[in-house]
């Protein structure tokens, strides 16, 4: 299961300790290249669905650059870090003086992530630069991901961001680069990262011992959308068959749906549910999201424009559930109650 206080999924390698990126050959090269010219950017926003690598990039990149201090001496490509180096050691432990990693924080009462990265969160940068500011070193912060970022929290990195300290760098991830403050992506160069193909998934999912040839591989692989964090889920949580489920809910009619919803909803909403009730909340808006595309395709311009407002409608129910800790069965019951009305 997820370990809430590393927020690493069960079967997975933190970005970290992960030595190993599949599929991202010319992301790398890119930013290889250009932080050894000299002419690189302060900060990038490294855009992409989640689970594709995005964290393990960063992670990568800031081994690289800490590790060769100076961009002119530094190799035109990046190798795998070496697990015995110093920069490694620290960067895996979380004792880098150069590095801070800033994600959501945990609520030491329900050992929980809170549900946004805060502005007391963001003030740690504050402090981060002060601390080093004499030291000449580079200074790298990973913002993982600023989709997390409350309102204030937004605003104070943008206050950073536009007056960044000598030898800074940004790395903001975003799984949805629409969601952020758009003064933020303006001050960023953004570097999107696509799905892992099927070569790149089956390499990575192999190094995570996961066998590739199996009689399931094929549809982990087709469902998991070139995300290893989804494929995962599917493998690890039940995700195949919380997917199945959902479908024959979507597909049925009559009183037997309505004991598969209530059954459904138990073990979504159960305790230690929270990755895969994570998981039922982006299959639920993706199939929104996709009908209404299919509608709009079709030309049901009134359909399509319904199914489009409905995505958001559930977007905020389910942030307001998760915020005011709301009966989570009774939000999954309601929640499929209007899909299956909308369909």
């Amino acid at each position: 299961m997820t370990t809430e206080r590393s927020g690493v999924l069960e079967g997975a390698i933190a970005p970290a300790e992960n030595s190993k990126l599949f599929g991202h050959r010319e992301a790398e090269a890119f930013l290889a290249q250009s932080y050894k010219s000299g002419k690189g950017h302060h900060a990038i926003l490294v855009e992409g669905p989640e689970g594709i690598g995005k964290a393990t990039l960063a992670f990568r990149f800031a081994n690289h650059i800490l590790n060769h201090p100076e961009p002119a001496e530094a190799p035109d490509s990046l190798g795998d870090p070496d697990p015995g180096s110093i920069v490694t050691r620290q960067l895996v432990s979380g004792a880098s003086h150069n590095l801070l990693h800033l994600t959501r924080p945990i609520d030491e009462k329900t050992g929980r992530a809170k549900g946004a990265i805060t502005v007391d969160e963001v003030r740690r940068a504050g402090k981060f630069f002060g601390q080093t500011s004499g030291s000449g070193n580079w200074r790298i912060v990973i913002i993982d991901p600023a989709d997390d970022l409350n309102r204030n929290a937004a605003n104070a990195i943008l206050k950073i961001l536009e007056e960044p300290p000598r030898r800074s760098l940004f790395l903001v991830l975003t799984h949805a680069p629409g969601k952020l403050l758009p003064t933020i992506r303006s001050r960023c160069l953004p570097l999107r990262l696509k799905p892992l193909d099927a070569g790149a998934m089956r390499q990575a999912l192999a190094l995570l011992g996961f066998d590739v040839t199996g009689a399931n591989a094929e549809r982990i692989l087709a469902a998991a959308g070139g995300s290893v964090s989804e494929a995962l889920k599917l493998i690890n949580y039940g995700g195949l068959d919380i997917a199945e489920a959902f479908e024959e809910i979507l597909k049925g009619q009559g009183p037997s749906v309505r004991k598969q919803m209530h059954k459904l909803a138990d073990i979504l909403s159960a305790k230690d549910s929270e990755t895969i009730f994570d998981f039922f909340s982006s299959l639920l808006t993706g199939r929104v999201i996709q009908s209404a595309r299919e509608a709009a395709a079709a030309g049901d311009i009134e359909r399509a424009e319904r199914l489009a407002r409905l995505s958001g409608i559930f977007a905020e129910r389910l942030a307001l559930s998760d915020a005011y800790n709301l009966d989570r069965k009774q939000t999954i019951l309601s929640l499929l109650d209007d899909l299956k009305d909308a369909s």
